[in-house]
């Protein structure tokens, strides 16, 4: 492959350039000192470190909240003051050119040693480039690996653009040097548990407003909020994005651009460690001790990455007739305010909407179709039946829109014997078939030692499957749908795709208001490849179409699966209320249970993340409710409603009818 892509979807992603060649071909030093003249937002007055600290500190907002606190507490202003001006030392960044210079110089020669490829898409740089001059700007990553977080900056500098402030988390900040060179390369620290410190919320929130006020830098966030063990989408978070958005709200900025940007892996560095924490082994500590030691990283070849920055959002746009921003004129802009229904809900929809693009412009490679069907065939499949179905599902996965980067002289057998070099860690063929790769046991290994090594493998494969589940997940739905409801009739249809996109929203991205649109794409999509007739109001599948929707059945069935069992084990327990740290492993021992009893084929299910996941759908439905327990936030189930789920996603389609309309 050269060291240039074209995208042939009708979007016009356009060219896509590895950044890394011109890399291999000149002076590093020479790249790290080289003159950088970024053009910055025009409406932004020069100012330093120490000058936005200070804004944020003598702001009225938060004087208002000092004052406030005081009078509550009865702690004099003073201290209160004090607190403040300690958080913000403790979060702020220190921008200096110096260390992105050096940063830049290091990233190169690590990036030349772990990637053949970085590609990067031109027209989305140069319409950055354009946004950047004319708003304040919010870049909004997906956020895969601890790569992430360096490689943007790394792009900017390159292509001399403003280096964003990011927010990162705090145990960052706690690496020996590295947190400092991290600090002055743009870095703002958060604490990951802020509770209900409202001090601490106070500080946070008015320095994200007022990076985006005055235009200081682009600021960077990660709408998911944490880094993604799956690699799938996770439900955004929205504390961030409502800081980012109140300026606009107020009036103090006329618009502003919010950029997906979509950042996918053909092997992730992390893909061993993030299958281990999705079992429960506790994730590593950060430390420069520990970087170090996993130096041995540099050994190996991670292949390419691929970032897309998209079209850049306008929140003006997206606004028009969905806020009323007069409301906030009857308030002084200075004081605390709390959101509107409107408010809140357009904050949702544009997160929502902001990962939605995010994994619409998301580039594939070939190891993401082969992992696809690696987990329909996870006892093993041979040489020629994977490469046929490898090619099958490149043209489906083509007809639905995916943007792949397979070249055409690329063979699937071609594509196989590079990925079986590439994943040797994940996969092996032996006598011509090519099964999931485990640790060696050991003599004195127990049943559940054997499982562990297997759900290790099988999530480290179902992680870049996962990667492809956006481009099949609402054809999958459907297909489900059809399946389940055994009918042609299309409002039924459309009853059961709805009933599953309420139960999986918390495990794929879907828009609130947009089940109809997302029906009607599935339907699209499904005529389109020749899988459906559609007929005025009914549908059926086309005699030549069953293998194609019993395959999207087969992706989709491992979630359904593991929903189920959750739902068994709440509907078995006699504990009546738990908390999120007991229900995570009692759910996963539950489950080893079933898999070592031969009732239970899915690894999914061992996953703390679908845990977690079944628990906010079920929280969202009202199946569970919160309470409090010795301090601590817990749940309580209510089986009956749980049980009516359940027997909904089991029960042939008279059954399901009736649950439904009742």
């Amino acid at each position: 492959m050269d060291s240039s892509f074209q995208q042939r979807q009708p979007d016009g992603r356009g060219h896509f350039r590895d950044i890394l060649e011109e890399r291999k071909q000149s002076s590093d030093l020479t790249h790290a000192l080289r003159s950088y003249n970024p053009q910055p937002y025009r409406g932004a007055q020069p100012c330093s470190t120490s000058t936005l600290n200070r804004t944020v500190l003598e702001s009225q907002y938060l004087k208002y909240v000092i004052q406030q606190m005081s009078v509550e507490s009865g702690e004099p202003l003073e201290v209160i003051r004090e607190e403040a001006a300690g958080i913000l030392e403790e979060m702020s960044q220190n921008l200096q050119l110096g260390f992105i210079r050096l940063l830049g110089f290091i990233l190169s020669k690590v990036f030349k040693r772990l990637f053949r490829k970085i590609y990067i898409n031109d027209d989305g740089l140069q319409r950055l480039q354009q946004v950047i001059q004319e708003c304040p700007v919010v870049l909004m990553p997906n956020h895969r690996s601890y790569v992430d977080f360096l490689v943007l900056s790394y792009i900017l500098f390159t292509y001399d653009l403003p280096i964003p402030v990011i927010a990162a988390g705090i145990p960052l900040m706690g690496m020996s040097l590295l947190g400092e060179i991290f600090r002055r390369s743009g870095a703002f620290f958060i604490r990951r548990s802020i509770g209900a410190d409202k001090l601490y919320w106070a500080v946070l929130s008015e320095y994200v407003k007022t990076v985006i006020r005055t235009g200081y830098a682009p600021i960077e966030f990660y709408v998911e909020g944490l880094r993604s063990r799956s690699l799938k989408s996770l439900t955004p978070k929205l504390g961030m994005m409502q800081m980012a958005l109140e300026p606009f709200f107020k009036g103090e900025v006329y618009d502003i651009s919010l950029v997906p940007i979509s950042i996918s892996y053909e092997r992730v560095l992390e893909e061993s460690l993030l299958a281990h924490e999705l079992l429960g082994v506790p994730k590593p500590k950060e430390s420069t001790r520990g970087l170090l030691k996993a130096r041995k990283v540099l050994e190996e070849d991670y292949g390419t990455m691929y970032i897309c920055f998209g079209h850049p959002v306008s929140v003006r746009e997206m606004a028009k007739g969905k806020i009323n921003r007069w409301q906030y004129n009857l308030v002084p802009r200075d004081l605390p305010m709390r959101a509107s229904e409107d408010s809140q809900a357009f904050v949702n929809t544009t997160a929502h909407t902001v990962v939605r693009l995010q994994e619409e412009n998301m580039v594939l490679s070939s190891w993401s179709l082969i992992a696809t069907i690696l987990m329909q065939n996870l006892e093993g499949i041979d040489w020629d039946s994977l490469a046929q179905q490898t090619e099958w599902l490149r043209r489906l996965a083509l007809d639905f829109g995916a943007n792949l980067n397979w070249p055409e002289q690329l063979t699937c057998s071609a594509a196989l014997s590079f990925n079986l070099s590439l994943h040797h860690s994940i996969l092996h063929c032996k006598e011509g078939i090519v099964q999931l790769m485990e640790e060696e046991s050991q003599k004195t290994d127990s049943p559940e030692d054997a499982l562990f090594r297997r759900a290790v493998a099988v999530l480290m494969c179902a992680s870049y499957r996962n990667q492809a589940l956006h481009v099949f997940v609402r054809p999958a739905m459907l297909a489900v749908a059809l399946h389940v409801t055994a009918t042609s009739r299309k409002e039924e249809i459309f009853i059961f795709f709805k009933f599953l996109q309420d139960v999986f929203s918390n495990e794929f991205i879907f828009i609130a208001g947009r089940g109809e649109a997302d029906f009607e794409e599935a339907c699209f999509l499904l005529k389109k490849c020749g899988a459906l007739q559609i007929t005025n109001d009914h549908i059926t599948v086309e005699e030549t179409g069953q293998a194609t929707t019993y395959f999207l059945r087969a992706i989709l069935g491992p979630f359904i699966e593991a929903y189920q069992v959750v739902f068994r084990y709440l509907l078995e327990e006699s504990v009546l209320v738990f908390t999120e740290k007991e229900f995570v492993p009692a759910v996963r021992s539950y489950a080893i249970k079933l898999i070592l009893s031969g009732a239970l084929t899915s690894y999914d299910v061992l996953s703390s993340d679908t845990h977690k996941n079944v628990l906010a759908a079920l929280l969202r439905l009202n199946a569970v409710t919160k309470t409090r327990r010795a301090q601590q936030a817990g749940f309580r189930s209510n089986k009956g409603t749980i049980n009516r789920i359940g027997d909904i996603l089991g029960y042939p389609w008279p059954c399901v009818m009736m649950l439904l309309l009742n």
